[in-house]
């Protein structure tokens, strides 16, 4: 019961003490915990229902403090994996219903490629009509998992007298949170815009990943990815032959990712990303890869739903899972017809308010026109800005990865009268704090909350279990 929240925080051990009340009798189902934290799993008291618009019951009166321990009336391992692995009702299973459901899914992929932007935007608005009276994950950007653990953490705290709880924090050299820009290129017309995009990204000194379909598209050369390598940017794989058949069934799989994986070797990849976000996340084990790119965060407007409902990454067996956090510029430009900073915006606030991720897929396909790279600028320009402001991170994927994988193997000892971190790439590393304020968790770099608090827009949200 406390795995997932000690690989979150990497706090000491002894901070944790989570048990169960009672046997969790319910079927998996919504419940809420306070008025506003809807979850997905099993309890031992109240019920739960596969719909969340219904009136879900509330089960933050079953949780109580004894002894140093919160006992709970839900497994917090079993409730966060049922989300971060889209364990949930509403999640759809891979192309169970999606545009290529609807207009047919061979005819759709093989004429794809031909088809003006005009036509596809169409086909797709109306293959995603409803999207916005989904309830869950909730839009534009669902941090569950995240508001979560700070209601945990708000638990640990209460049990332990009030007293902070110190931690390792999640970005190094004390950022308040992170960023990472990345390019799939789904057209020969996109992988001649690459060296402009560079070009671009160097204005704002933002190196960026470039994933590279490996067949049937267009031709990837050596000298190509040559290029991109030298200029400093990253090079992964994305998907196959983009056809939308990568996860048709598992024979299909296995013999594509074979090739998948052998590309990633000839690519010098770590990471990979999926076409159009397809995905089984039961079959990652066969991917050859340290990282993965390919689950959104809220998926509503890709033709396979769900999302992960967290900006932080995670682990799905062996690879990282580094999800999509931000609207895809395709959906913002053709779907949502906004060619402005307005929705990036206010997703860059609200994963600031929370100290997570943003990633982004911008397509270099895309960018031809000038009014949309007017607005990618914009956005190169804000990140930045907040770089300078050291309330913002922005990493290569690859980077990211490694120093995800490094605080994974941190660990937080006493000396005396200090915490110290011991394990890899401890010089980058901060120990932060985490306090109750007001019934509100507030992190920061010192014990006595008194000084050194995170750059960030505002303290985490009002805990239900504080």
């Amino acid at each position: 019961m406390n795995k997932q929240f000690l690989e979150y925080f990497r706090c000491p051990a002894k901070y944790v003490d989570f048990r169960l009340n009672g046997d969790l009798v319910s079927d998996p189902g919504f419940f809420r915990i306070g008025p506003d934290l809807t979850c997905y799993g099993r309890v031992s008291t109240g019920h739960t229902w596969p719909d969340p618009s219904a009136l879900l019951d509330d089960v933050l009166s079953a949780v109580h403090i004894e002894n140093n321990a919160c006992l709970l009336p839900f497994d917090p391992d079993e409730l966060v994996e049922n989300l971060r692995l889209e364990r949930y009702n509403g999640a759809m299973p891979v192309l169970r219903r999606s545009l290529t459901g609807a207009v047919g899914r061979k005819t759709y992929y093989a004429v794809r490629p031909f088809l003006p932007t005009s036509v596809r935007k169409h086909l797709q608005r109306m293959a995603l009509h409803g999207w916005d009276r989904a309830l869950f994950p909730g839009w534009p950007i669902d941090q569950t998992v995240d508001r979560f653990f700070d209601a945990m953490m708000a638990c640990g705290i209460r049990a332990n007298s009030g007293q902070p709880i110190p931690f390792i924090w999640f970005w190094p050299d004390g950022y308040s949170s992170c960023a990472t820009m990345t390019h799939d290129v789904e057209t020969a017309a996109g992988r001649d815009f690459c060296a402009t995009l560079m070009d671009l990204d160097d204005t704002f000194g933002i190196k960026s990943s470039f994933q590279v379909i490996p067949e049937v598209r267009y031709e990837v050369s050596d000298e190509f990815l040559r290029t991109l390598r030298e200029r400093g940017f990253e090079i992964n794989v994305h998907d196959f032959n983009h056809d939308g058949d990568l996860f048709r069934n598992r024979e299909e799989f296995l013999r594509r990712v074979a090739r998948i994986n052998d590309y990633g070797r000839r690519f010098r990849s770590a990471g990979y990303r999926s076409g159009v976000l397809y995905r089984n996340l039961d079959w990652y084990e066969f991917l050859d890869c340290s990282y993965d790119m390919s689950v959104p965060n809220v998926g509503h407007l890709d033709p396979q739903r769900g999302g992960c409902c967290t900006t932080k990454p995670y682990f799905i067996g062996k690879i990282l899972e580094i999800p999509v956090v931000a609207t895809q510029d395709y959906t913002l430009f053709n779907i949502l017809r906004q060619y402005s900073m307005d929705l990036w915006e206010q997703q860059i606030e609200l994963v600031l308010e929370q100290h997570g991720l943003i990633s982004f897929i911008v397509h270099p396909d895309y960018l031809l026109e000038k009014r949309a790279r007017d607005v990618y600028s914009s956005l190169l320009e804000r990140l930045a800005h907040l770089r300078r402001q050291s309330k913002m991170w922005i990493s290569l994927p690859r980077q990211l990865n490694d120093w995800w994988r490094s605080r994974n193997e941190m660990r937080l000892v006493r000396e005396g009268t200090s915490w110290q971190i011991k394990g890899p790439q401890v010089e980058r590393a901060r120990v932060a704090f985490a306090h109750l304020e007001d019934n509100r968790v507030v992190y920061n770099f010192d014990s006595e909350c008194q000084a050194h608090q995170i750059p960030t827009f505002a303290a985490s949200q009002q805990s239900p279990l504080a």
